[in-house]
């Protein structure tokens, strides 16, 4: 299995963050993998699910369809 290197993700905060650490980091730039991590842990656990999944959370939330 080829696991890509940790050093080269590319983690990034919502813009709507306002520079504030509260936030949580998303990484697209794993091949297939989607992956979460809290701004104030960076070594601290990620959480990881696939492309695919995240895209259909993400539109969940766009269309009103979690109860947040």
């Amino acid at each position: 299995m080829n696991v890509p290197d940790p050093a080269a993700a590319r983690w990034k905060k919502s813009s709507r963050s306002n520079g504030q650490a509260n936030c949580v980091e998303v990484c697209t730039s794993r091949p297939g993998i989607v992956a979460v991590r809290d701004s104030k842990n960076v070594p601290g656990t990620e959480i990881a699910v696939s492309d695919q999944a995240w895209s259909r959370f993400i539109r969940a939330i766009r269309h009103g369809e979690l109860d947040l």
